[in-house]
């Protein structure tokens, strides 16, 4: 299947000498890889073979083999950057060389900062979007967006899939594996294992301080923390630990991809806003595996069912964002009055803000927020998304748009 990622990883290597792929573990970044032009070497630093012929001496390695390598799971060997960084210098001028990958972004992040600043471009890549799963092109929502088009181009935007497949996407998530076999029980024993490898192995290879319990419990809290508001005091005293510790739980599970962070929106407050970070799981089928929910109807009756929609509609506008290369920061909006957006977008394309109903029918009523918010800070519009059938006007700056036009 393929993934939209790789249009911008072959532009990307036309303009820089390395590319680094950052994503959870298991989204199918390996996969990506194989895809690349014939005749690049693909090396897994997982893979003890590998990891030896690289280690034993990054500098000759790289002499020896001067372009189209792919390194996965690189944060493994901390020695290869600096390597990385001669071996671009010594031809700075050719693009394409080197494709390297990992799923851990502070320590990625942080030795490109160090080593390799101005020379990598970077690709977040996420489990399936949901055009991806179901094999649709990209959906020119993200274009639209990134070329500041007017509103008038949204509204000629088309449904794409139907409310069962938008609500079967929902239920099982985007990791690759666990979708394309589509078996509830296969599912099930795949989450399981997934998690006992991220806590027994990936994170003390990471991060061998971490106390392993506490950090399960936490994780398992986050299942009910998705689409909350985050007190990491009220975090540390459920945990029995330090504020600081909470904090840096909650920056390793955003580190790791498994955890989406969003600050709270400051920038030309008119009113008081809260100020704490709002955060979800980034995948909604190991949210809802967390959740011990097996299908649909259960879904739809639990408390978290609403939370769960807007991580999952949010998810898919930012991982439809990052494969089409757009840059982007995004946050949260909530005054203290408990006036709320539920994502705030803002780039080169300027300040987007979006809201996010499970309703086909929208109530004008609540846009109160979205619109006070879209004049006050004088934005081109908003966007209500919603399971409608088709997009549709709301206001002079307002406009809803269907689920599935993404």
């Amino acid at each position: 299947m393929k993934r939209h990622a790789i249009l911008l990883l072959h532009e990307l290597l036309g303009l820089f000498p390395c590319v680094a792929i950052v994503g959870v573990r298991q989204c199918g970044k390996t996969t990506l890889l194989k895809e690349l032009l014939p005749g690049w070497k693909i090396l897994d630093l997982e893979r003890l073979a590998d990891f030896n012929a690289v280690a034993r001496d990054p500098d000759l390695f790289l002499r020896l083999n001067p372009g189209r390598v792919a390194i996965d799971e690189c944060q493994l060997l901390p020695a290869l950057f600096p390597a990385l960084r001669v071996a671009i210098d010594d031809h700075r001028a050719a693009a394409g060389r080197f494709v390297i990958t990992g799923s851990s972004s502070p320590e990625l992040q942080g030795a490109v900062a160090e080593s390799l600043a101005g020379r990598v471009a970077m690709i977040e890549m996420g489990p399936f979007s949901l055009a991806e799963a179901y094999e649709l092109p990209p959906s020119p929502l993200y274009r639209l967006i990134a070329e500041r088009a007017p509103i008038d181009a949204l509204a000629g935007l088309l449904p794409r899939l139907s409310l069962d497949q938008i609500g079967d996407f929902w239920m099982q998530g985007g990791y690759p594996e666990p979708w394309l076999k589509r078996q509830p029980r296969f599912r099930k024993l795949w989450m399981q294992n997934y998690l006992q490898t991220y806590l027994d192995r990936d994170l003390p290879r990471l991060f061998p301080q971490l106390d392993r319990q506490k950090f399960r419990l936490f994780v398992q809290m986050l299942a009910q923390l998705s689409g909350s508001i985050i007190n990491y005091a009220e975090v540390a005293r459920a945990l029995g630990v330090s504020q600081p510790t909470a904090r840096d739980y909650f920056h390793i599970a955003h580190g790791t991809f498994l955890w989406r962070h969003l600050p709270a929106y400051e920038k030309n407050a008119t009113k008081r806003v809260v100020k704490h970070p709002k955060g979800y799981l980034r995948d909604s089928g190991l949210l809802h595996y967390l959740l011990h929910l097996r299908d649909r109807e259960e879904l739809m009756t639990h408390p978290r069912m609403g939370q769960s929609w807007e991580s999952t509609v949010i998810e898919t506008l930012l991982r439809g964002l990052s494969a089409a290369g757009v840059d982007y920061r995004a946050y949260h909006y909530r005054t203290g009055a408990g006036a709320e957006i539920d994502l705030v977008l803002e780039g080169e394309f300027g300040l987007l803000p979006v809201e996010i109903k499970h309703t086909g029918h929208v109530d004008a009523r609540s846009l109160r927020a979205l619109r006070d918010f879209v004049n006050e800070r004088g934005c081109r519009y908003g966007i209500v998304i919603n399971n409608d059938e088709a997009p549709r006007r709301l206001d002079e700056k307002l406009i809803g748009l269907p689920c599935s036009a993404l």
